[in-house]
């Protein structure tokens, strides 16, 4: 199934249910006076949100959504009953943007509630309309309509630390090894076709298609995705020494990240060196010194092995608690 991040979504509250006109029938005494109840409030519709970043999949085939109207009015002035409210569950980090008003709503927190609709208000029945000068009123009023809005959700992953590289340079192998995640693994570029989210001892990582250049642009699968890194903490950068190019490839995803937002740029990144039996120990020095000079928010540069896993977890751990 496809990871939905966006998707449009005409939303609707409850109409108000209608008021009546009733009269009070008792043994021997009809149409004594008037009864009408009125209508009950439509119901809300608010946005509620959950951990499952797939949720957006049940609505990809819905064009609008509409909540339960009010009950309508009914006699010995029974009032109708009020719709039930209708809660919709988008993942954390969504941001809902009211296309008509230009307002937006922020779910931050896993079962967080944002009310998105008001429902409309119940009509009045004739009992609500007897006065001195009107002792048996055959008026009654309808209930109102909800409202309803068109709206844009876009959703950004929050993760504690987003896994970002060129295809093919590491990240789901290492997220793999960091967490319980089963990001899939091929000796191809673009293997991760959406996002991966890993829980490392409460830290929650992702690994993000592969960028390329121009990816800020539109190329590739990583422009649509680069939102999901706004969030995070920390990035995991990661580089490839099968690269001929190393240098020219940690320059053209800083580019990237830059183009897309200056705050992307600004992160704190942890490098981390993958495929290292492609280097010599001194190779690999030079090439620590020569990254250390490009970026200033560069916090350390690991090299990936077997021994190093554990160290770079503990590591990461510290930073993300500091």
């Amino acid at each position: 199934m496809a990871f939905i991040d966006e998707l449009k979504l005409h939303i609707r509250a409850g109409r108000g249910g209608d008021g009546v006109v009733r009269w009070l029938h008792e043994k021997g005494k009809e149409f004594m006076g008037p009864a009408g109840g009125n209508g009950g409030q439509g119901a809300d519709v608010y946005a509620r949100a959950t951990r499952d970043i797939g949720i957006l999949n049940n609505y990809k085939n819905l064009k609008e959504i509409e909540a339960p109207k009010g009950g309508d009015g009914g006699n010995k002035s029974c009032h109708g009953a009020n719709g039930v409210d209708l809660y919709l569950d988008f993942p954390v980090g969504s941001v809902i943007t009211n296309l008509q008003t230009g307002g937006k709503v922020f779910l931050d927190k896993e079962g967080e509630t944002k009310l998105l609709a008001q429902g409309g208000r119940g009509g009045m029945g004739n009992e609500n309309f007897k006065s001195s000068t009107n002792q048996r009123p055959e008026q009654s009023s309808p209930g109102k309509p909800g409202e309803e809005f068109d709206f844009y959700i876009e959703v950004e992953l929050v993760a504690d630390a987003g896994l970002i590289g060129l295809p093919n340079a590491g990240k789901s192998s290492l997220i793999n090894e960091l967490t319980n995640a089963k990001s899939k693994v091929g000796a191809y570029q673009f293997t991760t076709l959406e996002p991966a989210l890993g829980d490392m001892y409460g830290f929650i990582l992702a690994d993000l298609p592969g960028l390329i250049e121009g990816a800020s642009e539109g190329k590739g699968l990583g422009d649509k995705f680069l939102r999901h890194i706004k969030r995070t903490k920390i990035l995991f950068h990661c580089l490839s020494l099968e690269s001929t190019r190393l240098i020219t490839d940690y320059k053209t995803i800083r580019r990237e990240l830059k183009a897309y937002s200056q705050e992307l740029a600004d992160k704190k990144e942890i490098l981390v060196l993958t495929k290292t039996d492609m280097l010599t120990e001194k190779e690999l020095k030079e090439i620590v010194k020569k990254l250390h000079k490009l970026n200033p928010n560069i916090l350390t540069v690991t090299i990936l092995d077997d021994a190093s896993v554990k160290n770079l977890k503990d590591n990461l751990i510290k930073i993300l608690r500091g």
